[in-house]
C-alpha cells in the first residue's frame, strides 16, 4: 500500500477520544434525555431527526465536545458511517457510543478514509476510530478490500504483468502459502490462450498461483481472476473513450487477491487454489489477429471473432486449471463485458452459476452485507451463438445482443459439468464519490463472496 496511515485510520485502545454518538429515530428521545441541556436543545433547535448519514457536531466550552450520526430507521450499512474520517476534524480520536453496530461503523469508516495517495500527499488526514472490542475481522476485511482498491488504481504503466504477479506473491507471503509464477515456455505449453492474448505486448504474460492448506481436511475453493493490465481492445481496437479507464481490466484479479487475503488472514476452514492470468492486450505484430484459431488448456479450439473479447480467453485456460483440481467450488471475477453495465449499472455485478446452492448463498450474503448481486441466467438457447465453423468455439456471439450471458456461456464450457461455479461480471469502479466509495477502483463483490462463502462451508461439511 502506499500510505499505510490510510489504510488503518484507528487510534489505538485507551486513546484520549471524544463520543460518537450514534441513533435512530426510535432511539432520539433517550439520547436527548441523556445529554447536556444545551447539547440537547442545540440538536433539537437544529431539527436533527436521525436520519440516515446525517453528522451533527455538538458545541461543548472548548470546542466541539461531541458529534452525533443519524443511522436512519432501517439496519445502518457500513455507508452509514463512511462519510465520518472527513467530516470530523483531521487528527482527532473518536469512540462509539449509542447504537451503532461496531463491525458496520468500523468498516465503513476504514473505506471511508481511503484516498488513492501514490502520487500525491491528500489535502488532509482522515479524523480516526478507536475501534470497539470484537471488531478484528471487520478490520481485517477493510485492509483485503483497500489493498485490492489500491491494485485497481494503479496507472497500467506501474501495474503490468510482472507487478501483478509480485502483488499476488507478497499476499502468498504474508499469509504463509505456496506461490508459483509461471511464464515462458511454461506458460505457452500449459496456458496458451493467456499466452496468446498477452503476445501482443512487450510485458510478457505469466499466471500467478497460490496455494494455501489453511485447513488440512477442509473444501478446496478455486478463485480465478481476469488480470488484464491494460486492455487497448488488440487489433479490434478501443475508442479512446473504451479504453480511458482499462487500467481497472485487472480489476476481477484485484477482487479475487481481496478475496483470498481475507479468507487466508481469518483462518477460513479451506483450502485454496488461486490463479490470475496477468496480461496486457496491446497492438503490435505480435498480437493475436481477428479469425485466428487459438488452442487452449482444455483442448478446445477457438476462433477469435474479436481481439478485444480477450478476457474470457485469459479465464479459458484459468477455468480449466481450475476444474483439474476437482475443487467444491470455482469462483471467478472479472471485468468482463460493457452488456453487464447497461444491464444491471455500475454498482451491481452480474452473477452466474451453475448451482443453485451456491446462488442462494452468494445473493443473500450480498443483500445482508450491503454488497448487492444480480443473478443473470444461463439461458441456453443462446449457447448456439458461439458456434464456429472453423474451430470447436467462437469467443464472441453470432448476434449483437445478450454479450454478458453469452461471455458467461463461453465461459462454462470450460468448468467441468459436475463442479460448482459462480461467475462474477463486475464493474469494479466507482464513477463519483459517495460515503465510504470514493471515486476509483473498488472491489465489488468481495464482501458478498466471504460471506457467502462461509455460510456455505456448514452445508458442504454434512455432505
Amino acid at each position: 500500500m502506499s500510505n499505510t496511515d490510510l489504510l488503518r485510520p484507528l487510534a489505538p485502545s485507551g486513546s484520549e477520544s471524544r463520543p460518537l454518538h450514534t441513533v435512530t429515530p426510535e432511539g432520539l428521545p433517550e439520547l436527548m434525555e441523556g445529554l447536556e441541556p444545551p447539547a440537547a436543545a442545540f440538536l433539537r433547535d437544529g431539527g436533527f431527526a436521525a436520519e440516515a448519514g446525517r453528522i451533527v457536531l455538538v458545541p461543548g466550552a472548548e470546542g466541539v465536545s461531541a458529534a452525533v450520526l443519524g443511522l436512519g430507521a432501517a439496519p445502518a450499512s457500513p455507508w452509514t458511517y463512511g462519510a465520518l474520517p472527513y467530516a470530523l476534524r483531521e487528527g482527532t480520536a473518536w469512540h462509539l457510543a449509542g447504537e451503532a453496530d461496531p463491525a458496520a461503523a468500523t468498516l465503513g469508516w476504514m473505506l471511508g478514509a481511503y484516498r488513492f495517495a501514490r502520487y500525491r500527499t491528500p489535502a488532509r488526514k482522515p479524523a480516526l476510530l478507536v475501534p470497539p472490542q470484537g471488531t478484528a475481522e471487520a478490520q481485517v476485511l477493510a485492509e483485503a478490500v483497500l489493498r485490492a482498491r489500491e491494485l485497481i488504481n494503479l496507472p497500467a504503466a506501474d501495474l503490468g504483468p510482472a507487478e501483478l504477479s509480485d502483488a499476488a506473491r507478497a499476499l502468498a507471503e504474508r499469509c504463509g502459502a505456496t506461490f508459483e509464477d509461471i511464464a515462458g515456455e511454461a506458460l505457452a505449453q500449459g496456458f496458451p490462450a493467456v499466452a496468446a492474448v498477452g503476445g501482443g505486448s512487450h510485458r510478457a504474460p505469466r499466471v500467478a498461483v497460490i496455494r494455501w492448506e489453511g485447513s488440512a481436511e477442509g473444501p478446496l475453493v478455486a478463485l480465478c481472476g481476469k488480470g488484464v493490465c491494460f486492455d487497448t481492445g488488440g487489433l479490434d481496437l478501443k475508442s479512446a473513450d473504451g479504453m480511458k479507464r482499462m487500467k481497472k481490466d485487472m480489476g476481477g484479479a484485484a477482487l479475487m487477491l481481496g478475496l483470498a487475503e481475507a479468507l487466508m488472514r481469518l483462518r477460513a476452514p479451506v483450502r485454496l487454489l488461486v490463479a490470475i492470468g496477468a496480461v496486457e492486450n496491446a497492438v503490435s505484430s505480435k498480437a493475436m489477429r481477428p479469425l485466428d484459431v487459438l488452442r487452449t488448456r482444455k483442448g478446445l479450439t477457438v476462433e477469435v471473432g474479436n481481439t478485444d473479447a480477450e478476457g474470457r480467453l485469459v479465464l479459458a485456460d484459468l477455468l480449466a486449471f481450475a476444474g483439474e483440481h476437482r475443487p467444491r467450488l470455482i469462483l471467478d471475477a472479472a471485468t468482463l463485458t460493457g452488456a453487464a453495465r447497461v444491464a444491471l449499472g455500475p454498482d451491481l455485478p452480474a452473477l452466474y452459476t451453475n448451482d443453485e446452492n451456491v446462488a442462494a448463498a452468494l445473493l443473500a450474503a450480498g443483500d445482508a452485507c450491503h454488497d448487492p448481486l444480480w443473478r443473470l441466467p444461463l439461458h441456453e438457447g443462446y449457447a448456439s451463438w458461439l458456434d464456429s465453423s472453423v474451430a470447436d468455439i467462437n469467443n464472441v456471439g453470432s448476434r449483437p445482443m445478450a454479450g454478458s450471458i453469452v461471455a458467461a456461456l463461453f465461459l462454462r464450457r470450460f468448468v467441468p459439468d459436475d463442479v460448482p461455479w459462480a461467475h462474477l461480471d463486475v464493474y469494479a469502479w466507482n464513477d463519483s464519490a459517495r460515503p465510504g466509495r470514493p471515486e476509483g477502483g473498488e472491489a465489488m463483490g468481495l464482501r458478498a463472496l466471504l460471506a457467502g462463502l462461509m455460510a456455505l462451508l456448514p452445508a458442504w461439511a454434512e455432505s
